[in-house]
């Protein structure tokens, strides 16, 4: 087995690989950037090196460093993890040709499955099922048009290197396809710096079911069943789980021994995913179900694989890399119930998914849930790298049990004041369309409307406001928050802010909300909350004139000055969060009263950056 262990990845990949080495007896050695000196994965690693700076560019993806530090810690090998160099041939011959152990694909393998066409003529002659299209050389536009016009409307144009969502169009009909085949290509160009395309035929009700296979050095290959990952936003997986839904022993037969033949033809050798995409409109058939493409690594998703068959797919990973046989033959893997997982991620879906960064004063996740995390309370998430901040991952019974686990989990998350998509997950687990299992690759985009939660705060989340700050309310009817008439019994009315917004409402209510330093959570949602300003009691609302930051960030631009007249639309400030800007504006002409930032300054989401008043008549008359 092997003694000392690189990490070359971060976060919650990092942790999770440390929590299995640990087990195993094995040393770990963490590698980080400058800003990520205090994060737990470096503190929880044997030993620890400084690589670069934030830039992954200057730190995790520096092989010539990661190298440096394996020889100056004593590693005998090197873990990628996921994402950076996982899948880097090059990088990995380099770890060999070091004398180091590789913990992840032969270099050979990550070639071959690194181009989509040749991995798809790979697969063809293993025989294995692919998708119908085309994935000729002759990239001329008149040959890749005619080709589209072969197969039929609509298609699917894809960058030959691509990955992530990127290079890939949907051409609904041949007069749109020259355009769409430029865009493609100049997309793969400026992402992956390779203009080759295919041509796919778009699958309508389209799911992404993948296979998690291992081989070993002494020629074994199994599989470890299927997962379904088609709950997706723009390409990216949002839930994924396992067993996929309705699929049958036969066609699940099928599938699965499509991926071990698929691992076989390129001699495959560690943990492995074999991608398929899937006609789900008359149910999941064997004659339906075509290879899309294969991950040569560790899978994000891979904890619901092994919530369903007890294993533990790193310390599978470890034990083959040191050259021992799989720990389990084909006929003793089984599944086992059923498992869900769901990506935490710093993001706002109220605003359209605007990123959120900044501190975690309150980080916090119900009892019973498995919870793969890179962070922890009191830690920040940064703009430098991924924004999932945790992974929720379930395990019941049925599969009606684990989305009901799932959406509990999520309703019960606490993050503040980063904003989180934690009820926008609870009401995907929760969809009655979700829990019957109808669901294909384009179930969010159908329902975005019922997962989005709504920008205001709902009247449950304003009784529960109002019932947290009852208890303080003073039995003195002239400076009491409570309704209070002369000629009548007090009323149960209070006056309440939340989110930075006055409202006067019923606080009798009992409710399941958490509170905590000001802050409500309730159904995976956060809301910071008070007792009405005395400025605010008149009424005060969205014309009040507060500029308030929509967004954890930077003030990269502060355009005006205090006393300066605005006029309505008029920019005042710039905010910049994982490197996205936002400019805010004046709401209406008036003057700035108070300018409470400056250039440089880091804000939480909600903080008063500004405020302007009205102009008003010369006729000394309000508006």
């Amino acid at each position: 087995m092997i003694q000392s262990l690189l990490i070359a990845n971060r976060g919650e990949i990092a942790r999770r690989i440390i929590r299995t080495a640990r087990r195993l007896g094995i040393r770990t050695i963490a590698v980080h950037s400058d800003v990520d000196a205090g994060m737990p994965f470096v503190r929880e690693a044997d030993e620890a090196v400084c690589i670069g700076t934030a830039a992954a560019t200057d730190s995790y993806l520096r092989q010539d460093r990661l190298l440096q530090a394996a020889r100056t810690t004593g590693a005998e090998a090197i873990h990628p993890g996921y994402g950076f160099l996982s899948e880097n041939a090059e990088f990995a011959e380099s770890v060999i040709a070091a004398g180091l152990v590789w913990v992840g694909a032969p270099p050979a393998a990550i070639r071959a499955m690194g181009l989509k066409d040749a991995a798809k003529e790979r697969m063809i002659a293993a025989g294995v099922p692919v998708t119908p299209g085309y994935l000729g050389a002759d990239q001329s536009p008149e040959r890749l048009q005619a080709e589209a016009d072969a197969i039929g409307y609509p298609v699917l144009i894809k960058a030959v290197a691509g990955g992530g969502g990127k290079g890939m169009r949907k051409v609904d009909a041949a007069a749109d396809f020259a355009e769409m085949l430029e865009s493609c290509k100049r997309e793969a160009a400026a992402s992956f710096g390779n203009t080759q395309v295919l041509i796919e035929k778009y699958i309508l009700s389209p799911r992404h079911i993948e296979v998690q296979v291992f081989g070993d050095t002494h020629g074994q290959a199994v599989h470890l069943f299927e997962r379904d990952c088609s709950l997706q936003r723009r390409h990216q997986k949002v839930i994924e789980e396992a067993p996929a839904p309705g699929m049958d022993d036969a066609t699940r037969a099928a599938v699965c021994e499509a991926a071990v033949k698929a691992a076989r033809a390129v001699d495959y050798v560690g943990a492995g995913t074999i991608e398929f995409i899937a006609d789900g409109s008359d149910g999941l058939r064997a004659d339906r179900i075509w290879f899309m493409e294969m991950n040569t690594r560790l899978q994000v998703e891979h904890p619901v694989t092994e919530a369903i068959t007890g294993q533990d797919l790193v310390e599978w990973q470890l034990r083959v890399a040191s050259g021992e046989p799989l720990p389990k033959r084909q006929d003793e893997l089984s599944i086992t119930g059923w498992a869900m997982e769901a990506r935490l991620y710093a993001e706002n879906p109220s605003t359209g998914f605007l990123p959120s960064t900044g501190p975690l004063d309150r980080l916090r996740f119900p009892d019973g849930v498995r919870i793969d995390s890179g962070v922890e309370q009191g830690g920040e998430v940064t703009p430098y790298y991924d924004p999932m901040i945790a992974k929720l991952i379930v395990h019941g019974a049925t599969r009606g049990e684990a989305a009901a686990k799932l959406a509990s989990a999520a309703r019960g998350t606490q993050v503040w004041p980063v904003r989180t998509n934690a009820a926008f997950l609870a009401r995907a687990a929760a969809h009655p369309d979700f829990v019957a299992g109808r669901v294909d690759t384009g179930f969010i985009e159908r329902h975005v409307d019922a997962l989005i939660p709504a920008a205001e705060p709902s009247p449950a989340v304003l009784a529960a406001a109002a019932a947290a700050i009852l208890p303080a309310v003073t039995g003195d009817p002239w400076t009491s928050l409570r309704g209070f008439r002369t000629n009548a019994a007090p009323s149960s009315q209070v006056a309440v802010e939340v989110a930075g917004k006055p409202y006067l409402v019923t606080g009798d209510q009992a409710s399941a909300a958490v509170v905590a330093d000001g802050v409500l959570f309730l159904d995976g949602e956060a809301w910071p909350f008070g007792p009405r300003r005395a400025d605010h009691i008149a009424g005060a609302g969205e014309g009040d004139g507060a500029i308030l930051a929509p967004m954890p960030g930077r003030v990269i631009a502060v355009l005006v000055e205090a006393g300066q007249a605005v006029t309505k639309g008029q920019r005042m400030l710039v905010l910049e969060a994982m490197k996205m800007e936002q400019a805010l504006l004046a709401p209406f002409d008036g003057v700035v009263a108070e300018l409470k930032v400056t250039e440089g300054a880091q804000v939480s989401e909600g903080t008063m950056l500004a405020r302007i008043d009205k102009l008003v008549p010369s006729n000394g008359e309000s508006e």
